[in-house]
């Protein structure tokens, strides 16, 4: 499943020095630039059910960093994919990847490692991102009259939660 998930993964990344099939990623940073780091981790029952279609945990389990790294201020470049599967599922995870490395395209983001293991489904993904120097567009930075963007519909997810928990 590594060779399938690499093979369909843009896998390259201007600054990479060690990429898929070592023990760890090496990046060089650009010059004059600071590295953004956030994880999500989407746990099946808890984050999504179990009939969810593979490709939209893929994209979904992307999207939440990319948002984070967009809060940021962080131009999206790496990401690193953790799967968990209670049994190798093939078919499974080409949904998967189709979900994941279509929005990983539109946003210009390469995979650069990551693990698989055996247990309850779960997906973690860890993405990083680059930003101008001192520029972060921190939390603590905010103040009033600043403008606050969202995605999606406020409440949306916790609504639907509950309609589908109510039967």
């Amino acid at each position: 499943m590594i060779d399938y998930i690499a093979r369909h993964c843009d896998t390259s990344l201007e600054g990479l020095q060690v990429g898929i099939g070592d023990d760890a990623a090496v990046l060089r940073p650009p010059p004059g630039r600071d590295l953004a780091l956030c994880t999500d981790t989407l746990v099946e029952a808890v984050h999504f059910f179990p009939d969810d279609p593979p490709g939209s945990i893929g994209h979904r389990a992307l999207a939440v960093n990319l948002s984070d790294l967009a809060a940021m201020g962080a131009e999206p470049a790496w990401s690193l994919l953790a799967l968990t599967m209670p049994r190798a599922d093939q078919h499974w995870v080409e949904q998967f990847v189709t979900g994941f490395t279509a929005l990983a395209r539109r946003h210009r983001v390469a995979l650069l490692g990551g693990d698989l293991c055996r247990g309850p489904l779960g997906v973690t993904v860890q993405a990083g991102g680059w930003l101008p120097r001192g520029q972060a567009m921190t939390r603590s930075g905010s103040r009033p009259g600043d403008a606050v963007y969202v995605s999606g519909n406020l409440g949306e997810a916790a609504a639907a939660v509950a309609l589908i928990g109510a039967g």
